[in-house]
């Protein structure tokens, strides 16, 4: 039998009575009601025993992601919060090492002032010791000047008067011409 014949049988033995379409169908009313009775006491045993524990597996579930997701807020917190020192301690030490590049550099001006004050005070103390050492060397070629010209005028004197006088009446001659020339 094909489709639409099947749909006319059913048709006609519904429109006999209301079990007669239950029947057509194939469904027994008693059946119904026990395997309906039975769904029933399998929901009422879901509900009291099995449902109860997912609820909880569920519940616990939920409560360990809450957990995770807190814990993530806080590290992430705590993370910004390290960064936020970290920039600072940053600032800090850049601050710092300016300041001691500055020390070292107002040090070094210091130090280069001071070696050449000392520089300074060591080369004025050597022109003085060479001005001390060249006024000594000017004494003493004045001296031996002096000295080599009164021997000078004393052999010129005895070549002109021919005769040999004292050295003491010589050097005393040779005086009295110097101061007189001067």
């Amino acid at each position: 039998m094909d489709f639409t014949t099947q749909l006319t049988v059913l048709a006609a033995t519904a429109s006999g009575s209301d079990e007669g379409v239950f029947a057509a169908l194939g469904i027994d009313w008693k059946m119904l009601i026990g395997q309906a009775l039975a769904f029933l006491v399998l929901v009422w045993i879901l509900g009291k025993f099995v449902y109860p524990k997912f609820v909880n597996i569920i519940d616990e579930r939920q409560e360990k992601i809450d957990a995770s997701v807190k814990a993530a807020e806080n590290a992430e917190q705590n993370a910004e919060i390290a960064q936020a020192e970290v920039a600072e301690l940053l600032k800090e030490a850049r601050k710092e090492a300016k300041d001691i590049v500055a020390t070292a550099k107002n040090e070094a001006i210091a130090l280069i002032d001071s070696s050449d004050e000392k520089a300074k005070v060591r080369a004025d103390k050597i022109v003085a010791d060479a001005q001390e050492k060249l006024d000594k060397d000017v004494i003493a070629a004045r001296k031996a000047l002096h000295n080599d010209t009164i021997d000078l005028v004393a052999m010129a004197t005895e070549k002109i008067i021919g005769n040999v006088s004292d050295a003491k009446l010589d050097k005393k001659i040779v005086e009295t011409a110097i101061k007189e020339a001067r």
